[in-house]
């Protein structure tokens, strides 16, 4: 389970790590982001010294129209767990987001009043 917080506008942040093909780790904070539909999106520029496999492109439908992603075979640890996922890199994406699939594989608890947020397997 890893424990999130509250961003200043009620973002639901956690921290994971990425980790680079020489094993380079980085931990990040990052927003989940359930209008995301895959695993994780990030700027193009922010991923440049990780050396991940490149892909393909994918078109995607954003809430401002479509954009085209390139697509990257990355590597996250997530709650002591190395995780292989798709990593979506695009132009003037502002912040790292972790999209709705994670929630076919953890539990979301969102308790803003008592202040809990987790995500948890």
């Amino acid at each position: 389970m890893i424990q999130g917080c509250f961003g200043d506008e009620d973002e639901l942040i956690f921290e994971i790590e990425l980790i680079a093909n020489n094993g380079f780790e980085l931990p990040i904070d990052v927003i989940l982001d359930t209008g995301f539909s895959d695993w994780l999106v990030m700027d193009e520029q922010d991923l440049e010294d990780f050396d991940w496999e490149y892909l393909g492109e994918r078109d995607m439908r954003l809430a401002k129209g479509k954009a085209k992603f390139d697509v990257y075979a990355g590597k996250i640890r997530i709650d002591g767990i190395v995780f292989e996922i798709p990593v979506y890199a695009g132009k003037g994406v502002s912040e790292v987001l972790l999209g709705r699939q994670w929630l076919k594989t953890r539990r979301l608890l969102v308790d803003m009043a008592s202040g809990v947020l987790t995500l948890e397997d």
